[in-house]
């Protein structure tokens, strides 16, 4: 029996020139430390190994030296395909200075091409990266202009348009662990996250390559269980005991926490509150997107202060909340341990995790944006000067059934002011977020169009959607002044400028109710039924159709109330300052027809947005219903024999109507 637990340093002399070297790692957990400091140590020391090809999927690093940062000195480095730059600066600034080849594609696409390379395929195929900077017919992935190589094609596979991602055989594969036995079987018991490691083994062994392995300690032979085994012996060469221990830290700000491990479950009461600043108004009003049942994913910064929420306000239980990397349900970790969650359901590998992704299990996604443009194109990956990377932005954005893209509305400096109810900008940020047109294209709002997908643009101040016209305004902080403190902060004025009030409950620091609203619970104090002129008022001021749920549970209100009313009744629909999902107004025009077929005598309904009215109009003419979509009220009420207020005679208004509602 082979006892193959060698020193970091003799692990690493087995490297040679020219070697494709793939790391795990995510951000800033689970990277195997002492290998990146043995390596750099060797290459200050001897020069050698040269000109290696870095792989590697999500940044591996403190963004200031650590992990894959080490690996910046000149001539370590000859190329480099990693989903994430920003994690080791250096590196970066050696691809934008053309000293080195570097390409910058999506996370998923690596983690998946890692089976790819494992299995003997060329590569992969994948519609993740269409129309962003990453097809061909844009960059091609490529960072520099000494990049020449084209290692992404477009191609024609039944008349639709996909890419195809070339696989780069691995020679050597750093991988972590926890615990290993002398055969090199490995468990992950104290880890975060399993992330890529069984893949990348796979994918060097087979290529006749290096795995090396560090781990926190060894084991007696055949004491691990066979299912406790991660990364089995036969694919493992050489196992590296961390040393210091602290180069085994589970992240660089977290020594060991059981909890994010899955070793024990801790009270989530006892989490911090966010204090209410701009990052938890921006989270809060996210938060209202939450899909109830639904599959979650909230990527870093802003956007992963919506877990923080969704504890604060009781709903964890009623979503699922999950990462890239792997970590499904729980309480999401942020800050170094950003990727894992404690309490977590269940931890999958992240190749398996983008699989998911990219089949469409995500309901919603929340993410964060550097620049967005009047096209509601958004560039997180190459901005301000620095190459930053997509991570596994466009995997995500492009996959998930709806998208919230959340952020301050200006970068640098901003001060904002919350006190009774509303915001003041106090300082505003350096640096217009909202640009005529983005640097880089790393989530195509035209795409997304195409393909009638969701998408929201939330900030502490205001909220946008995208229609086939570009960003509306659709929202606007209490407080706030849309000439004063908005559109001068633009470098281009949205198409449509009719937005209602942002929820109040959002800017005052105490417990919102959002169990209520995202599960409808008050939905009936909307409904209003006048017996004597056999009217049913329905105000949907400020309601959105989220998903399929909500037109379900608004047709089981309207469908009681009717019931109640003993007849078919005529119905008018407030629509003013609602919104309808894009990929769900066929689905509402369904609820329609039913409601015709079932209760209603007649309809109308009326909204000031032109979007709405002409998606609307549209879903009820595929459906056969009278498309008339009333732009006011008064012609709605008109419509069916009232006046210009909605009343036959001293009545309440619908509006004051809908305040008085008939009851459960």
């Amino acid at each position: 029996m082979k006892d193959k637990v060698i020193n970091a340093d003799e692990a690493i002399a087995l490297i040679s020139d020219n070697d494709v070297v793939t790391t795990t790692g995510f951000v800033q957990s689970c990277i195997p430390e002492a290998l990146h400091a043995a390596l750099e140590k060797r290459f200050v020391e001897t020069g050698a190994p040269r000109d290696l090809t870095l792989i590697m999927c999500a940044g591996a690093g403190d963004s200031k030296g650590l992990g894959t940062g080490r690996l910046h000195h000149e001539g370590l480095l000859k190329r480099v395909i990693a989903a994430n730059f920003g994690r080791m600066p250096k590196v970066a600034e050696a691809a934008q200075q053309n000293k080195i080849c570097g390409y910058n594609l999506p996370q998923g696409v690596i983690s998946q091409l890692y089976r790819a390379c494992a299995a003997g395929q060329p590569g992969l195929f994948s519609k993740v990266g269409l129309h962003t900077y990453v097809d061909p017919r844009i960059d091609g992935g490529k960072v520099n202009d000494i990049t020449k190589e084209d290692i992404v094609k477009l191609v024609d596979v039944e008349g639709e348009e996909w890419l195809f991602y070339k696989a780069t055989k691995i020679d050597v594969a750093f991988i972590r662990a926890t615990s290993a036995d002398p055969s090199g079987n490995l468990s992950m018991e104290k880890e975060a996250l399993t992330l890529d490691s069984l893949a990348q083994a796979m994918a060097a062994y087979n290529n006749g390559g290096l795995v090396i392995a560090q781990v926190e300690r060894i084991v007696e032979q055949g004491s691990l269980k066979p299912k406790e085994v991660k990364v089995p012996g036969i694919l493992v060469d050489c196992v590296v005991v961390a040393d210091p221990p602290e180069m085994h830290r589970m992240n660089y700000g977290v020594i060991y926490d059981p909890a994010l491990s899955g070793e024990i479950r801790v009270p989530v009461d006892a989490m911090p509150k966010m204090p209410l600043d701009a990052r938890k108004v921006i989270a809060r009003r996210a938060a209202f997107e939450l899909p109830p049942n639904g599959v979650v994913n909230l990527g870093v910064g802003a956007p992963d202060g919506v877990a923080s929420i969704a504890n604060e306000e009781k709903v964890t239980p009623y979503i699922t909340l999950t990462t890239e990397a792997g970590a499904v349900g729980g309480v999401l970790a942020g800050g170094s341990s950003f990727g894992s969650s404690a309490n977590a359901h269940a931890i999958i590998d992240q190749n398996t995790m983008f699989d998911f992704y990219d089949g469409g299990g995500l309901d919603l996604t929340c993410l964060g944006m550097a620049e967005c443009d009047a096209q509601g194109n958004v560039n997180t990956s190459r901005f301000g000067g620095r190459l930053n990377g997509c991570g596994g932005f466009i995997n995500i954005s492009q996959n998930s059934r709806a998208v919230v893209f959340a952020g301050t509305f200006t970068a640098g400096g901003l001060q904002v002011e919350i006190a009774n109810g509303t915001l003041k900008i106090v300082q505003e940020g350096r640096a217009k977020k909202f640009v005529k047109q983005v640097e880089q294209i790393t989530f195509s709002g035209h795409f997304a169009q195409q393909r009638s997908q969701p998408v929201i643009y939330v900030t502490e101040r205001c909220v946008f959607q995208l229609t086939p016209d570009g960003l509306e305004l659709i929202e606007v902080a209490p407080g706030i002044d849309i000439d004063r403190d908005i559109l001068p902060h633009m470098e281009f004025e949205p198409v449509s400028i009719n937005p209602i009030c942002m929820e109040r409950r959002i800017f005052f620091d105490e417990p919102m109710d959002l169990l209520s609203d995202l599960m409808n619970l008050k939905l009936w104090e909307r409904v209003s039924y006048d017996a004597d002129r056999n009217i049913l008022f329905l105000n949907l001021e400020g309601w959105s159709v989220r998903k399929k749920s909500d037109i379900d549970d608004l047709q089981k209100v309207l469908c009681d109330a009717c019931e109640k009313a003993g007849k078919r009744v005529n119905a008018v629909v407030n629509h003013d300052g609602s919104r309808i999902a894009e990929d769900l107004y066929d689905d509402y025009a369904a609820m329609i027809e039913y409601m015709m077929q079932h209760h209603y005598a007649s309809t109308t309904r009326y909204t000031t947005s032109a979007f709405m009215r002409l998606k609307m109009q549209e879903a009820l003419s595929k459906r056969g219903l009278a498309p008339h979509v009333f732009e006011k009220a008064s012609e709605a009420h008109e419509a069916l024999g009232l006046d210009d207020s909605g009343n036959s005679g001293p009545k309440p208004t619908a509006r004051r109507m809908a305040e008085a509602p008939m009851g459960k």
